[in-house]
């Protein structure tokens, strides 16, 4: 009997609370380089990953998804809403390949 293939779910959330803590030390480190410029976001981040921290995996994965949902949405309508200043889908488009 053949295994029925998983679903790709780009909004579902795969990475470990390990794996999230990991980017969010990553963030911290890039913005530590400047501490006075970056005070905000370093504040910010940290109250982020405090809250990865005390959040149990079930609550992380649905918390999670929800946002990875959202981001592809602003994305796009980040997207659109340049499309719409600028005229110039082929430019949106170019900028897009740029930052693979």
């Amino acid at each position: 009997m053949a295994k029925k293939k998983p679903v790709f779910d780009p909004d579902a959330l795969v990475l470990t609370k390990p794996q999230i803590l990991d980017f969010c030390d990553r963030v911290l480190k890039k913005w530590n380089k400047k501490p006075t410029k970056n005070a905000n976001n370093i504040l910010a981040m940290n109250a982020v990953k405090t809250s990865v921290i005390w959040t149990d995996d079930k609550s992380l994965k649905a918390i999670w998804s929800e946002i990875l949902n959202w981001t592809f949405e602003l994305l796009y309508e980040n997207a659109l809403a340049q499309v719409k200043n600028d005229g110039d889908w082929s430019a949106v488009m170019k900028k897009l390949k740029s930052k693979k």
